[in-house]
């Protein structure tokens, strides 16, 4: 039997030893985790030589979040804070003279062109990503809105002309099947979702006190 004899150069063997940062996510975050996975019609088991349903997932994953809708609108020449109806400025009409397109802006609502044939999920069952295995609780799940970014003047009045419309991130806490209507709430600067009081909001905001 013999001694073992500690290296004199111990943290530099340590150091070749590393292989690199972790593939835990070490962020907070009030989202699921099965809430950003991509549905596939993958089987769950596939033969040998096939890409295996995880991988799957993964791959559309990421190639999902690399998508902006912003981005992708602007590049059909879409301006996103014009998709919203403002209140006519009768004082400043312009003239025919001014401008090709008619006086009075063409505004079509956006549930006229709804179509859900190539959705991939119901919304009950986007809703219901926010709940966790074990869990009672559920959570909200991550999407992007068309906001204004001025919360008190759009909750008071969502059609003015001083308002700035962008996509911004929110999480998903509930949805109205009678209005087809989801209710969403802003993250902070976290990307968290939280309440006046910096707790996560759970189960569509609503408390046990009703």
């Amino acid at each position: 039997v013999t001694t073992f004899q500690m290296p004199e150069d111990f943290a530099s063997i340590l150091d070749k030893q590393r292989i690199g940062p972790a593939t835990e996510k070490l962020i907070e975050s009030d989202f699921p985790a099965q809430s950003f996975q991509p549905k596939v019609q993958v089987a769950f088991k596939v033969l040998p030589g096939q890409c295996p349903r995880r991988v799957e997932i993964e791959r559309r994953r990421r190639l999902y979040l690399s998508f902006d809708i912003a981005q992708l609108l602007a590049s059909k020449g879409i301006d996103s804070n014009q998709l919203m109806p403002r209140h006519y400025d009768l004082d400043n009409m312009p003239t025919i003279a001014e401008r090709a397109d008619p006086i009075f802006p063409i505004y079509l609502a956006l549930k006229i062109f709804d179509n859900k044939e190539y959705d991939c999920r119901t919304p009950e069952e986007w809703i219901s990503l926010g709940l966790e295995p074990g869990s009672h609780d559920r959570k909200p799940v991550p999407g992007k809105a068309l906001l204004p970014t001025d919360d008190v003047l759009g909750h008071e009045d969502p059609k003015s002309r001083k308002l700035i419309y962008n996509w911004i991130d929110v999480g998903v806490l509930d949805y109205d099947k009678k209005t087809e209507l989801y209710l969403v709430h802003k993250t902070d600067e976290n990307g968290l979702v939280r309440d006046e009081a910096g707790r996560p909001i759970l189960n569509g905001g609503m408390t046990p006190e009703g």
